[in-house]
């Protein structure tokens, strides 16, 4: 039998309890970003996993990987990343309109980017095969994550 201190599981509610027992696993904190945070470029944000230094927080096991941006598909993928961060910040902060502004910019290099990528290598996702003459271009290889370095087929 348990003590009636906070040791018996079962005495343990969701909402509370003692340390460190009955204390849950985490307690989240994310520092609310202020209109016109300041930004990284987008192979920093890539790197970091974030586009906002102010929300960049250490973590004790991150590892400094090296620059995982490198050839037109990592350039594409920046760009993807920071356009994810930038509608996440907007969806809190509409009335940014620089923001809001660097949405729309990095959403026409975007565009851009993958255009010029599919006309070089195919089609990145299966729905973008529908614009092709027939639909075995998607399953030809390689696959976009089997180009060697460089960008070669």
């Amino acid at each position: 039998m348990y003590p009636d201190n906070g040791t018996n599981p079962a005495a343990c509610a969701d909402h509370c309890g003692t340390l460190p027992e009955c204390a849950p696993l985490a307690v989240p904190y994310v520092p609310f970003q202020q209109t016109g945070s300041k930004r990284y470029n987008q192979n920093e944000a890539l790197n970091n996993g974030t586009l906002f230094p102010g929300l960049n927080l250490p973590f004790h096991m991150k590892v400094d990987a090296p620059n995982a941006v490198s050839g037109p598909l990592g350039e594409l993928q920046a760009l993807e990343f920071v356009l994810v961060e930038l509608g996440l910040y907007l969806d809190t902060h509409q009335g940014d309109a620089e923001a809001f502004a660097l949405y729309q910019q990095y959403a026409a290099l975007e565009k851009a980017g993958r255009e010029k990528y599919e006309a070089m290598f195919g089609p990145l996702t299966q729905f973008a095969v529908a614009a092709c003459d027939n639909f075995s271009g998607w399953i030809k290889d390689p696959w976009p994550w089997n180009y060697q370095e460089g960008g070669d087929k």
